[in-house]
């Protein structure tokens, strides 16, 4: 078996898309379908079920996945042991974040290692903290960015790059903006407004006011939740970091309530995993620029 037709398939058993590990693998679609097609005939077997337009794993891709995802950490261990040192990093990085990570705190990452190191190619993937998690242990993602408040997680190193303080926002216009000193009983009257299950913030919000069970507006993404208060639909809780333009312009205020539970931004990788250089270099600017930002 050679490594890169390893490589590709577990590129392709990850995302479940010939066309888009294709794109991720800068390869065209049909050397993919190729490769694929020889790593099955040199093993004699079916790794793919092939379903219209869709594909799943076979029994035996279930089996030669985790061998996959082991046998190329090690020759990415193995490289980074014998590479000489000052060589421009390079290599992929698979991210596992979250939307308010990714749009709030990780541009500066994003954009430094856009310019200074053009050869490490992220590869961000939009998941909460459970799938982010499952990931991680698996071996799909390489990195993950979580916001929880509980810091240790089974089968995982992670590091705490900074508190992350909330507000609980509502527009201007709202019954509850001015009041001082609210209770999580006064907050029950208003309607609550977040973004999909599984969302730290949210869950743990909806937690707090069980006790009264407020009605809740579901909304797909942190900006369309944002606009939905800003319009008067309700109040939310989001991380502060997310709303300071639209506090310091006075489309939404900050209500006075403070939540009884405290999340961290953390960083987190597989326990045990060998970090090569360049996932090394990228949890070493992460943890200096998410530090270093306001």
């Amino acid at each position: 078996m050679e490594l890169r037709l390893l490589i590709t398939f577990e590129k392709v058993a990850t995302v479940l898309s010939f066309t888009r590990a294709a794109t991720e693998l800068r390869y065209a679609q049909s050397s993919v379908t190729g490769q694929i097609r020889a790593l099955e005939s040199s093993l004699g077997v079916e790794l793919f079920e092939r379903l219209g337009s869709r594909i799943r794993l076979t029994e035996a891709g279930e089996r030669l996945l985790p061998y996959a995802r082991r046998i190329i950490e090690l020759s990415e261990e193995a490289r980074a042991a014998v590479v000489e040192t000052g060589e421009e990093p390079a290599g992929t990085i698979a991210v596992g974040t979250m939307e308010s990570l990714t749009s709030y705190r990780l541009p500066p990452l994003l954009e430094l290692f856009h310019h200074r190191y053009p050869k490490v190619q992220l590869s961000l993937r939009p998941t909460l903290g459970d799938e982010t998690r499952q990931a991680l242990r698996e071996g799909t993602y390489d990195i993950g960015f979580l916001m929880e408040p509980e810091t240790e997680h089974a089968g995982l190193e992670a590091e705490v790059l900074a508190e992350e303080p909330l507000s609980l926002v509502a527009s201007p216009r709202h019954p509850l903006a001015g009041r001082t000193d609210l209770t999580s009983a006064d907050l029950a009257a208003g309607r609550l407004v977040g973004t999909e299950p599984g969302c730290p913030y949210r869950d743990l919000f909806e937690r707090e006011l069980r006790e009264w069970s407020p009605p809740f507006m579901e909304f797909g993404t942190l900006e369309a939740t944002k606009r939905g208060v800003a319009g008067g639909l309700g109040i939310a809780l989001v991380p502060r970091v997310t709303v300071s333009e639209e506090l310091a312009s006075g489309a939404l205020v900050e209500l006075d309530w403070r939540p009884p539970f405290t999340l961290f931004t953390q960083i987190a990788w597989r326990r045990g995993k060998r970090l090569p250089a360049h996932v090394r270099l990228f949890v070493e600017q992460a943890r200096r620029l998410v530090q270093e930002s306001p």
